[in-house]
């Protein structure tokens, strides 16, 4: 599971479900504060789900990319 750390904008995902991702790869790309702040994949695995796309407002805590 990957969740947004604060208040921020989706600017980019360049993942989709069953996606094969390596510890360290970006999944999510945020902006907040004028900054943009890649979201990294924790460890390796397969994207399960994308709940989330450029543009939408996401609240810290939600989740935006499931890997199993």
């Amino acid at each position: 599971m990957l969740a947004a750390p604060m208040p921020a904008t989706v600017i980019g995902v360049p993942v989709a479900v069953g996606d094969r991702v390596s510890h360290g790869q970006t999944v999510v790309t945020l902006e907040a504060m004028k900054m943009e702040l890649p979201l990294r994949a924790a460890h390796d695995g397969t994207v399960t789900a994308v709940n989330c796309g450029p543009g939408d407002l996401v609240q810290p805590g939600v989740t935006l990319v499931e890997i199993e």
